[in-house]
């Protein structure tokens, strides 16, 4: 879809859904980070096209507010973000990729180098460029995804011909299980990451150290070192498990309402007749589905025995479930429980917002809140506030 101004009152009448984004509660949420641990940088992970809600607004946002380190998986969302923002330091997750080094030479981008393989040809890059390369040196400590191990570190440490030419500016790892804090594994990787970072300390001392996610951050002080990596947090998501969230909503998702139907005892709604009426019953049918990134899975059937299961979504002030499958551009809701004349064709009833979280939303669709955000659709209407004003109105775009 090409990426249009709303310049009239039809064409927003025309949005079949409107997905707001309080960049007031982002740049909020970064605050409450650098906060928790004034001893410590706080960097911004914006991946994803900032987990779904736009790269260019949210880190436009962030860098006014202070944010000068951010994190992006490759190198194309890197040389995206460059052309934003110019003066900020821009990290690439996912590591080099070979044959690809230009590309992160040109845009200014410093790989998070997680294997021997990729500490070399970066440095036959620095070689053949004829200067020095930003990178990070990413560590498993742990989770067993990306990372070097504590052998490479102490290769790394004695022979200095291995890093020749490579501005060594970070030294990172992942924590796997920061979201329970009462979790052993993260005293571990705690311990380990202090080792392999002690063994690097006389080699690169101008290094700083990251371990912290989001959820890292509530870990303590011992988490923090010298720059944290927050990510789903800056976003309203809850990064802690059993525990209240400790961040601002930022995402209100909302879908319009196309019809609102009466139906009899027995009458069937939706796909395969999984959902039918035990008594009269009122419908509203909305402009969502998963084409939307209203998951499949929300759908509810009539037999259904447990309530945490299945969509809701609020409407003319009422909290409603879902009724039969969702479909592609389509959902109904049982509105029953409304009184007869508050919901109208046209009306917007909130998917997520400050009535129903996202990672309420992803716990009924068996996932997390993570995978709700980055999975909403491009079609909804965007919009972007800070102090209350509407910066866009564009649909499936960026300010």
């Amino acid at each position: 879809m090409d990426v249009r101004e709303i310049s009239s009152a039809t064409e927003i009448a025309a949005a079949g859904g409107v997905l707001t984004v309080d960049l007031g509660a982002v740049a909020a949420n970064w605050r409450a980070v650098r906060a928790a641990a004034p001893g410590a940088e706080a960097g911004a992970v914006v991946k994803a096209d900032a987990y779904g809600l736009g790269m260019a607004p949210v880190a436009r946002r962030l860098a006014e507010e202070g944010c000068g380190c951010f994190f992006v998986a490759d190198a194309h969302e890197g040389a995206a973000l460059r052309a934003l923002l110019p003066g900020v330091a821009i990290y690439v997750l996912n590591g080099l990729f070979p044959g690809a080094e230009a590309l992160y030479r040109e845009a200014g981008l410093a790989p998070c180098l997680a294997s021997m393989a990729e500490v070399a040809e970066w440095r036959d890059a620095a070689k053949r460029g004829g200067t020095r390369l930003p990178a990070a040196l990413h560590f498993d400590s742990g989770l067993n995804r990306l990372g070097m191990s504590a052998t490479d570190a102490a290769a790394l440490a004695e022979d200095a011909a291995l890093s020749e030419g490579i501005d060594v500016r970070l030294v990172m790892s992942h924590l796997a299980c920061a979201d329970d804090a009462a979790n052993p594994r993260n005293a571990e990787q705690l311990g380990r990451f202090r080792e392999m970072r002690a063994m690097l300390a006389n080699r690169f001392p101008g290094a700083r150290a990251s371990l912290a996610n989001s959820p890292g951050v509530f870990l303590g002080p011992d988490y923090h070192f010298d720059l944290m990596r927050p990510g789903v947090g800056l976003y309203g998501g809850n990064p802690l498990t059993g525990a209240a969230n400790p961040f601002r909503p930022a995402v209100t998702v909302e879908a319009r309402v196309l019809a609102v139907r009466t139906l009899e005892a027995g009458d069937a709604v939706g796909y395969s007749a999984t959902w039918a009426a035990a008594a009269p019953a009122r419908i509203a049918v909305l402009s969502a589905g998963y084409a939307d990134g209203y998951f499949r899975a929300l759908s509810r059937r009539s037999d259904e025995k447990t309530q945490e299961k299945g969509g809701h979504v609020h409407i003319a002030g009422y909290t409603v479930p879902v009724a039969g499958r969702v479909s592609m551009d389509m959902m109904a809701v049982d509105v029953s429980a409304v009184p007869e004349g508050f919901i109208q064709r046209g009306d917007m009833a909130e998917l997520i917002g400050p009535h129903i979280s996202v990672d309420d939303v992803g716990l009924r669709a068996g996932t997390i809140g993570y995978e709700i955000l980055t999975s909403l659709g491009r079609r909804y209407m965007r919009r972007y506030l800070t102090g209350g004003e509407n910066l866009s109105g564009k649909p499936g775009g960026q300010v």
